[in-house]
């Protein structure tokens, strides 16, 4: 069973997600993640994966693997703003990264 632990800025996304379907969908693939059941993901470089939800206009959380635990670094929402989504991702899990380095 994998770890799943959430940064600030992917807790205030899925907060912020109005719609209830596009909530429980994520909700659900979070918890098959933790089971191992990876889905339909994708590694977008720099030790970034991208996990796609298809609901809605599709849902993307980008996540890092470290041993035993995935950290949800963001959500992008669709495909015009993936590029810069997976920029912003790769630059929020160097952050995370540098400041978990000696913990």
């Amino acid at each position: 069973m994998f770890t799943i632990e959430k940064t600030e800025q992917f807790d205030e996304w899925l907060k912020s997600l109005k719609n209830p379907i596009a909530k429980k969908a994520v909700i659900s693939r979070l918890l098959r993640l933790e089971m191992r059941h990876f889905g339909d993901i994708d590694n977008v470089g720099e030790g970034v994966f991208e996990l796609r939800i298809h609901v809605n206009v599709g849902i993307r959380v980008y996540a890092i693997q470290k041993g035993e635990t995935f950290i949800l670094v963001l959500s992008g929402r669709d495909k015009p703003t993936q590029q810069a989504d997976i920029i912003k991702a790769k630059e929020i899990a160097k952050t995370w990264e540098n400041s978990n380095e000696n913990h």
